[in-house]
Formats: C-alpha cells, sequence, structure tokens
C-alpha cells in the first residue's frame, strides 16, 4: 500500500493544485527531493483518477497515495543512486474504472527555453519569436510532444487544454518565467493536428481561453480553437525564384499587381457556392494571372480572422493562414507554384489594429497587454477596433517577427501595410480632447512611427528583393524614403491622390472635363516625391462607391470607352500598378465578398474586349523600357501639351534609361479629333502601337491606319510633328520606329 504520510507543505497548496488555481505548479508536481530524507517524491494531478501508479525504468510500479478527491496523487521513489531526478511514467485508473497510460509526465521535463531566449524577450529583439512561442512539436530525451509557449505576464496561472488533456485546465498548468511572463510547458504525446487553447485565470481572478496568438493553425468563424502544425514538413521548389529576387530591381522593372481577395475570386456554385481551395487557386487563378500577364498577386488579409465581412482586416491568428481555403503546407504550395510560373505574392498586412474577439489579442492575459489601456489611445471608434501598443518592447516584437515570419517561412514577396495613416497620427479620426499629444504636445505618433522605421529596415535587411508598401493616404514626408535619410523605409506607397484625383475626374460627364483639367494634371506636381504605385483597389468598388464601369459617365458604349480610356491612361502613367479583381472584365456591379466574379460577364463582347485591353497592357507594360524602367524620376516623362483643356486632350512622353520613347495622346471627350498635330522630339514613323477604341477592344476603330510619319513642322515646341486621327474616348500610345 502506498506510503499515507503527506509530504505538501500545507493543505492550501493541494488545495490549489486539484482546483487548478496553483501559479507555479511546477513547484509542486512532478519529481521532488525531499530536503529531510533525500529521497525523491512524485506529484501528479489526474483529475478524477481512482488509482494512479509511478513506473521506474527499472521496472518498478510504485502506487501512489490520493492526497485530494479531485485526482492529486503522491509516491515516494526512494533515493536513487546518482542522485539524479527519476525517469518515469505514469498510469492510472479513471472515473470508470478503465485503465489509462502509461503515459509521460510533463512535469519531469526541465524548462525549453534557456537564458538567451529570456534576454532576447525581455530586450523585444527575438526575431524568430515563431521558434520559441506558440506550438512547436519537439523531442526531448527521446519523447515526441509538442513546446507550447505564451507570453501573459499579468495572468494568475495559465494552462494549456486541448484534445490531448480533454481539455481540462487543472491537467497541465504551465511554467512561469518571471523574468519575461511567459509561460511554458512540454506536453509529450501531443501531436500535429490536435487542437488547443490556453486557459487562463487573470489578476482580478476571473477564468477564461484565448487561442494562441503564435499558433501556426486555426480553426476559423465562431470556432476558435488553435491547430498544433509543423512548420518544418513543407519541401519548396522555388530556389531560382527566391536566388533571382534578391537579385531583381522593382524599382526600375515592370510591377503590375492583381489584387484578390481569396473567398469571392471564383466559387463553386455547383457545390453550394464553396470556396475554391488553396489548390483549386493554384490551379485556376495562377493559370489566369499568368494568362493576363500580371506580374503579383497582391491577396487580401489571409491571416486567420473570425468575420468573414471584415475581408481579413480584422486578424485573430496572426500567425496562420486562414483554413477557409485549406492548410498551412497547401497555402505553401499556392506561393511555391506562384514562385515556379514568375508570379510573385504579397500580402496585406494588419499591424494597425486588431478586433475585440474574446479568444483574440484584445486584454489578452485580463490585462491591456497588447493595447493601450487609455481608449483615447487604445480603441479605434471608426472600426470598433483595438490599436496596438507600439510603445512596448513585447508588442513591437510580436509584429516585427510576425512580419518575418511571411517572408521566412512562406517565401512571401512582400508586405502591403494597411491603414499606415491612423498609425502615424494620434488624432486619427477623433475630435478635440479624444487623443493624447505625444510628449512633445504634437499628434504624430511617434512610437508608430519608430515601429515602422524599424520593421522596414529589418526586413529589406534580411529580404532584399521584397516590396514593402504603404496604404498611407496623407501628405506624411518621406514615406518611401530610406530610414537613414528620415523617411520611414518603406519601398513604395500606395498613390491614393493620384486614384481620388482621375476618378473623380473620369466620372464627370465629358462636356464638363474642360473645366476640371488639373485634377488630371496635378499628379504630376507630386509624382516623384515617392516611389508610388498607382491603385484601383477594392476599397473604390464596395460600399456604395459603385464598380469602375458605373463611376463612367454617358451611355452604355460611352462607359466602356471611358474605362477603356481610362486604364490604357493609368498603365501609361508614371507610378506601378495595381487593379483589383473584376476591374479587368469591367464588372458591373460593385465587388461583393459573398460572392464571385460575374465571369460569365466575359460572353459579352465590351466585356471581354475590356479584359483583352488589359491582357494587351500588361504585356506592353511588361515589354517596353518606356513604361517601366523610370516610374520613380523626372526623366522617365516629360509633357508634349498639358494645357488643352478645351478639347479635353493630353500628350506626353514615356522614356526609358536608354533615351526609348514613347508617346502617349488621350482623348477624353467623345469628339474624334481629326488630323491632330502633336510635337515630337526626333524624326521618324510613329508606330500606333496600342489604341482603346480598337475594334479587338470593342471599340469603333477609329486611328491613325497603323501610325504617322513625323514632318518637318514645329508643334509644341519640338521641330518636327506628327498628325493623328485621334479616337473618341480614347487613348493611344505610339513607337517610334527603329530607323
Amino acid at each position: 500500500m502506498p506510503d499515507p504520510t503527506p509530504h505538501f507543505r500545507d493543505a492550501a497548496e493541494v488545495e490549489r493544485i486539484a482546483n487548478g488555481e496553483h501559479g507555479d505548479p511546477f513547484s509542486v508536481l512532478g519529481a521532488h527531493a525531499c530536503p529531510e530524507s533525500g529521497e525523491w517524491i512524485v506529484r501528479a494531478m489526474r483529475p478524477g483518477a481512482e488509482q494512479l501508479w509511478i513506473l521506474l525504468d527499472d521496472g518498478r510500479e510504485i502506487e501512489c497515495a490520493k492526497r485530494h478527491p479531485a485526482g492529486v496523487f503522491e509516491g515516494r521513489l526512494g533515493s536513487p543512486a546518482d542522485g539524479a531526478p527519476p525517469v518515469y511514467r505514469l498510469r492510472w485508473v479513471d472515473p470508470t474504472g478503465t485503465a489509462r497510460g502509461p503515459v509521460e509526465d510533463a512535469f519531469r521535463f526541465p524548462p525549453m527555453l534557456g537564458e538567451m531566449d529570456m534576454y532576447f524577450l525581455a530586450e523585444g529583439s527575438h526575431r524568430r519569436l515563431w521558434k520559441k512561442l506558440g506550438a512547436r512539436p519537439a523531442e526531448f530525451d527521446g519523447v515526441t510532444g509538442v513546446c507550447f509557449a505564451v507570453w501573459a505576464p499579468n495572468a494568475r496561472r495559465v494552462s494549456v487544454t486541448g484534445d490531448f488533456n480533454q481539455w481540462d485546465g487543472r491537467v497541465h498548468p504551465m511554467r512561469k518565467r518571471v523574468e519575461t511572463g511567459v509561460w511554458e510547458i512540454f506536453v509529450p504525446h501531443a501531436a500535429p493536428g490536435d487542437h488547443y487553447q490556453f486557459e487562463l485565470i487573470g489578476g482580478d481572478g476571473r477564468l477564461f481561453k484565448k487561442s494562441d496568438p503564435l499558433a501556426f493553425f486555426s480553426q476559423h468563424g465562431t470556432s476558435t480553437a488553435s491547430i498544433v502544425h509543423d512548420l518544418n514538413r513543407y519541401e519548396w521548389g522555388d530556389a531560382d525564384w527566391m536566388t533571382s529576387r534578391a537579385e531583381r530591381d522593382l524599382y526600375q522593372g515592370p510591377v503590375s499587381i492583381y489584387e484578390v481577395h481569396l473567398g469571392s475570386w471564383a466559387r463553386v456554385p455547383e457545390e453550394g457556392d464553396r470556396f475554391l481551395s488553396y489548390r483549386e487557386l493554384g490551379d485556376r487563378l495562377l493559370d489566369y494571372v499568368a494568362e493576363m500577364g500580371f506580374t503579383h498577386i497582391e491577396l487580401m488579409p489571409v491571416t486567420e480572422f473570425p468575420f468573414d465581412g471584415s475581408w481579413g482586416y480584422q486578424v485573430c491568428g496572426y500567425f496562420s493562414p486562414t483554413s477557409r481555403f485549406g492548410s498551412p503546407d497547401e497555402f505553401r504550395e499556392f506561393v511555391d507554384r506562384a514562385h515556379q510560373r514568375g508570379i510573385g505574392i504579397i500580402l496585406d498586412w494588419v499591424p494597425a489594429h486588431f478586433p475585440k474577439d474574446d479568444h483574440g489579442l484584445a486584454r489578452f492575459d485580463g490585462t491591456s497587454l497588447y493595447e493601450h489601456d487609455d481608449p483615447r489611445q487604445g480603441e479605434h471608434m471608426d472600426w470598433g477596433t483595438l490599436i496596438f501598443n507600439f510603445g512596448r518592447n513585447e508588442v513591437r516584437n510580436f509584429l516585427i517577427a510576425n512580419a518575418l515570419f511571411w517572408l521566412d517561412e512562406y517565401h512571401i514577396d512582400g508586405l502591403r501595410v494597411d491603414a499606415v495613416a491612423s498609425m502615424l497620427y494620434l488624432d486619427y479620426s477623433r475630435e478635440e480632447g479624444q487623443w493624447v499629444p505625444n510628449r512633445h504636445g504634437g499628434r504624430e505618433n511617434l512610437e508608430a512611427i519608430g515601429f515602422l522605421r524599424e520593421l522596414n529596415s529589418v526586413c529589406y535587411a534580411e529580404h532584399p528583393g521584397i516590396v514593402m508598401a504603404a496604404e498611407e493616404s496623407t501628405a506624411f514626408p518621406g514615406v518611401s524614403k530610406p530610414v537613414d535619410t528620415g523617411g520611414l523605409g518603406f519601398g513604395f506607397k500606395w498613390n491614393m491622390g493620384w486614384m481620388h484625383d482621375f476618378l473623380q475626374y473620369m466620372s464627370r460627364d465629358p462636356v464638363h472635363r474642360r473645366f476640371h483639367h488639373g485634377e488630371a494634371t496635378f499628379a504630376m506636381i507630386y509624382a516623384y516625391h515617392e516611389n508610388y504605385i498607382l491603385v484601383l483597389s477594392h476599397d473604390e468598388v464596395v460600399h456604395g462607391k459603385k464598380s469602375l464601369l458605373e463611376k463612367m459617365p454617358g451611355d452604355r458604349w460611352q462607359q466602356f470607352a471611358n474605362l477603356r480610356l481610362f486604364l490604357a491612361w493609368m498603365f501609361a502613367h508614371p507610378g506601378k500598378k495595381l487593379l483589383f479583381q473584376g476591374c479587368e472584365i469591367a464588372q458591373s456591379a460593385e465587388w461583393n465578398f459573398d460572392g464571385s466574379i460575374d465571369w460569365h460577364l466575359l460572353g459579352h463582347r465590351e466585356h471581354a474586349g475590356v479584359r483583352t485591353l488589359v491582357q494587351d497592357l500588361n504585356r506592353l507594360y511588361r515589354s517596353e523600357p518606356g513604361l517601366n524602367e523610370l516610374d520613380h524620376r523626372p526623366e522617365g516623362f516629360e509633357w508634349i501639351d498639358h494645357l488643352d483643356n478645351e478639347n479635353s486632350t493630353f500628350a506626353f512622353v514615356r522614356r526609358g534609361r536608354r533615351g526609348e520613347d514613347l508617346l502617349v495622346i488621350v482623348n477624353a471627350t467623345p469628339v474624334p479629333r481629326r488630323d491632330y498635330r502633336v510635337g515630337v522630339s526626333q524624326a521618324g514613323f510613329y508606330e500606333e502601337i496600342l489604341n482603346t477604341d480598337s475594334d479587338r477592344y470593342g471599340g469603333s476603330n477609329v486611328g491613325s491606319l497603323g501610325g504617322a510619319p513625323s514632318e518637318g513642322i514645329s508643334s509644341h515646341g519640338r521641330d518636327q510633328s506628327i498628325q493623328v486621327q485621334l479616337p473618341p474616348l480614347a487613348t493611344v500610345i505610339f513607337r517610334r520606329a527603329s530607323s
């Protein structure tokens, strides 16, 4: 019979273990040397167990004394000759009389995180945070299991619960590392595929559960468990792409981005309108993008999110690709296949804010851990979300490590950082008295600015050749300038001003455009202040803003002609390009996140014509140095005529590094301009290489019969000129034929 003598320091301690309330369970459970006798005593907690035995390597089985009806046991092992802690396993009889085990005891294993981990975690400089926190399959002393670790410094107790312990928080309470506030435990026999969560007792005594902030795989929607996943199993096949990417100069080459929401690009109507899987997207989407000639796909957030209506911008699983479309390795396969086809993948990334969902980051350990406690600093009133506390080392570490995670583990080719404007200003969307000034009394968020600079510096240093792009709508200076010159360090900035002005201009009736000529020329005044991406994004075709086609004025023919004119003008204008899904087929309806692109529209000549135009624009953009090499340098652009407001025409030159000229002429009225004369810099024959009024695109086929020769007639301050036939509502591009 087991020795009935109690060895707990006091009765209250066994009560706390039994109730799952002990804040330092490793000081009690597991093997401990008795200071009086020197013998080893093993204590274990198995809820509801009737009997429990300790199984030693030498074959002995020691029956334990039951110290609490809830299932707390204790057994004496004697004094091992070498003085080392014993290696043992447990078996027990559960309340139904069923024998369980033998299993390894989590409380016989030492701490997993070393001193250097503690140092870097406390400093906020642990760049590969995901290699230490979260859930990582591992092996200790020949025993396989999972290492769990989570930062929750203000919790009284943290346990990991899951499939491996019947979701009982009393079974695996974790060890607190007081140096950092990280809780950790190695759970033997846990494995990839197991569902889990952390159960916490907050400082206020409240018991609650949280998903793992660093989970690699997560449930979505109303199901909120994290899922153990082994990141080391996938074998990449994109070595050539990764090598060439590091050597590629995106600033002096084509960047044409197709923005995609994976849940609404296409559905499977015959199967309940379900989503396409990552693997199906790897076939259909990649085929389509390759055929259309885009260089990159930008994915609206794929980091796990509970609410479909947030489109992914309210993230709960920062380290999890959403399980809506498949597993993490299936998403890796999608990226891998894209790279093997020469297509880059950019992710929308959301470090500005996070939702208040109970299972997420909000008040993670019962306190404002990731967010500011003061709602004047910590809450986005417009979005009902919380703002990261960028002044906290651990929070910056979490976000920068997350960015590196996607670049490292998923070979992502860049991040488009969402809502940067909201990060830069403390008074963003706030009235007087609703915000707290910085230490200098100003409105700039100095901590967020410092974070963005560190983010870009680290990401570019470790992953040359990537895209770091800011969605930033204000006049904040130097967004895409180097950090060492005072900039934020982004590679590119979305040109929201261009988008606003040009859409406003294009929405006007052509008869009135001559009064608003400056809306279409103003962008060139600031075109080289930043490295711009011209964007026609999802935000412009939703929430009552109408589709691009429906923004265009006039009858149906004029709407399509205006759209074709506009798309070609965009591709000819300085700046890299981004086009949202559906815009390339002249989608008639606004974007619906809960449906599919109206692919059936391609059965109509006009819609198919716009698609063909975008395909040809991508081909031309990629093949003509004059359209992509000097996007961010003034010598790549020259106005020929930006003052002809009476005719609402525009003429300019795009130029490459070796002086390759392309002549672009826009006629923004439905009136054909016959024998329209334009000055040119060099004599020769000017070949018409694109005409948006071509019958190929659904137009009326007005043009210059393939091109026009120059004449020694001065025009627009040039000795040579050409006389062309300008189609109605059209953009025409000419290239001087080589002699």
